[in-house]
């Protein structure tokens, strides 16, 4: 049977294209229309709703923005659920809770179907090169069913084990993500307040062992004030909220990621929520400018 692709977004789009380009059979759906349109100049089909990928395919990957999302695409909560789900493997591959990912393991294994966990690390130009790491978790007829597909969008794949450990491996790697990229954006805030050659400063950072993918993907960006979206700092709040809670529960300390869960709730405050993650420059330097002095009177 053909395969469902539903979330077009940042990441989904290309992932999806990758497929299509790859031969897979695919059948797409997206809630705004106009993100089909390449997938179907790449030969994949568009459905007019959720319901008709799940009619069309055996196996529907969900790349999918948040929790509320998954669950209005799978009718969970109302009597669509079983009957969409039944007899299909469910693979979930975006960013929720773990406790939300087991609890719909649950659900979509009582209603007959099979569910795999795949998040992935990236952002959109891995996405677009199919470069992707996959973190796969789930019972062995999902685990099955959803390998095949990653080649097309993912160089490295990892087995973790039960659900939600995958999830749980991709928070851990976010964290790391996180502060890295927060770490090397304060960096060049210091080093250009202090009057230093910005360009000179980065190609010091990359001839030296700090140097790395995600520094050599982001200088070029704050060097040009590039905060066109790769990864939204928007969706790293997200996940910034989502690897804090994921600490508490578990009594974890995590205080450079609290720092940063700060810094990103900032930048998204002050309307910077739809740019690129370096963004975060903006909380830095509206915290070194501080407030604009009042006006003077008379």
């Amino acid at each position: 049977m053909d395969v469902g692709f539903i979330g077009l977004g940042v990441m989904g789009r290309p992932m999806a294209l990758n497929l299509a380009r790859a031969g897979t059979p695919l059948v797409v759906w997206n809630r705004t229309p106009g993100r089909c349109a390449p997938l179907r100049e790449a030969g994949a089909e568009v459905a007019g709703a959720a319901a008709e990928v799940f009619d069309r395919t055996g196996t529907v990957l969900l790349m999918l923005a948040d929790e509320a999302a998954v669950d209005a695409v799978l009718g969970r909560g109302t009597p669509d659920f079983a009957a969409r789900v039944a007899g299909h493997t469910v693979v979930h591959m975006g960013t929720t809770s773990p406790e939300y990912s087991a609890a719909l393991e649950d659900a979509v294994r009582r209603a007959g179907g099979a569910y795999a966990e795949v998040p992935v690390s990236g952002s959109r130009v891995p996405a677009e090169r199919g470069h992707l790491v996959a973190m796969l978790a789930g019972d062995d007829s999902a685990v099955a069913a959803a390998r095949p597909l990653l080649a097309p969008m993912c160089n490295k794949t990892f087995d973790c084990g039960p659900v939600p450990s995958a999830l749980l491996m991709k928070l851990a790697v976010n964290l790391f993500l996180i502060t890295q990229v927060t770490g090397l954006t304060e960096a060049f805030h210091f080093a250009a307040r202090h009057g230093l050659d910005r360009r000179r400063f980065l190609d010091v950072l990359d001839a030296g062992p700090m140097a790395s993918a995600v520094s050599r993907m982001k200088a070029p960006k704050l060097l040009d004030r590039d905060f066109t979206v790769q990864a939204a700092a928007t969706d790293v709040l997200k996940n910034n909220r989502l690897i804090a809670e994921a600490a508490r529960k578990a009594g974890v300390a995590s205080p450079l990621l609290d720092v940063c869960h700060t810094l990103f709730g900032e930048t998204v405050a002050d309307g910077h929520g739809g740019e690129d993650m370096v963004a975060v420059l903006r909380a830095l330097e509206a915290r070194t400018d501080g407030p604009p002095a009042p006006p003077r009177r008379g």
